[in-house]
């Protein structure tokens, strides 16, 4: 169950929680408003992608994309460092993989260094896959944004590289959770 949080009557330390709101509240502000853009952008590429899936007949589901892009750029990989690469559960990456290996975009392979282990490696056609629906994202990108100045693409890059490994690094601190919540093992 889901429980949201008052930091107001916060049962550990109401004084601390005020306090903290108070020196938050600017910041906040604008974690609000990155808030609704972030929702407001997945909503979009989300239609984006389901217009995309609805124009590639017999085309895999997105997720597998990540993992064929991955495979392309970096090279062969063992399960277990895909679904460390993409931030996801072993099971899934191979449930994902297996559609991209049925498709013909991804082989298995023995590993050299365990013959026990198999490595996943993108064939000639998922790297032509890859590579046709990289250009036609890069067309999208290019045309949605031509009328802005250079330096607003840049910026925009920038800032988005700058906020994607944040968010890969970031761990939420459970130390700001209230003891109430944890003891009842439900999750803030």
């Amino acid at each position: 169950m889901l429980r949201l949080r008052d930091p107001m009557s916060d049962p550990v330390a109401p004084q601390d929680a005020r306090q903290r709101a108070a020196q938050d509240a600017p910041h906040l502000d604008t974690a609000d408003e990155l808030g609704f853009q972030l929702v407001r952008f997945i909503r979009l590429v989300g239609r984006a992608s389901a217009q995309f899936t609805t124009a590639q007949k017999g085309g895999i589901e997105r997720a597998s994309y990540a993992l064929l892009a991955h495979l392309v750029l970096d090279g062969p990989q063992r399960t277990t460092a895909l679904a460390e690469a993409v931030h996801s559960d072993t099971s899934t990456v191979s449930r994902q993989s297996g559609a991209l290996v049925q498709h013909g975009l991804v082989e298995r392979r023995a590993d050299p260094d365990d013959g026990r282990a198999c490595l996943l490696a993108a064939t000639e056609r998922g790297t032509r896959v890859f590579e046709h629906n990289r250009r036609e994202r890069n067309r999208h990108i290019a045309r949605l944004t031509d009328h802005w100045p250079d330096e607003d693409r840049r910026t925009l890059v920038t800032l988005l590289d700058r906020f994607n490994s944040d968010c890969e690094t970031y761990r939420p601190d459970l130390v700001d959770t209230p003891r109430a919540v944890h003891e009842q093992g439900e999750t803030p």
